[in-house]
């Protein structure tokens, strides 16, 4: 089991971690130094277990902002895949003429026109 010195608030520890989890130690070691630098820097010396619980508490407060924006992003991800669910399920079906009745009707008088001509056209030629 590896054991890495970090440094937290200007003052270092030992840890032991597991193989391969170095880095996330490091990590974790950064973030919890980056909220205790400003309480060093606003309160001066301050005893090691306060400055850690107060480090901790700011990341812990930070984390739970996070996580209550997640949950508002996942609500409206479901929200917006409920509702793309409902349109495929639902499709809207919408009737467009795609020629005006005045101009269907006109066509269809036309056309009889156009019959009862040929009709009498085939009448003189037969007759």
């Amino acid at each position: 089991m590896p054991e890495i010195r970090i440094s937290i608030g200007n003052r270092d520890f030992d840890v032991a971690c597991q193989q391969g989890e170095e880095h996330f130690l490091r990590a974790a070691a950064a973030m919890l130094d980056a909220e205790a630098q400003p309480l060093l820097a606003q309160l001066g010396r301050i005893p090691e277990t306060r400055m850690l619980l107060m480090a901790g508490l700011l990341l812990a407060d930070r984390t739970a902002a996070l996580e209550d924006q997640l949950r508002d992003a996942e609500g409206r991800a479901q929200a917006a895949e409920a509702a793309a669910a409902r349109m495929q399920a639902e499709p809207v079906t919408r009737e467009v003429p795609v020629i005006p009745a005045a101009v269907t009707e006109t066509m269809a008088e036309i056309a009889a026109r156009t019959e009862a001509l040929a009709a009498r056209i085939e009448e003189r030629v037969a007759g």
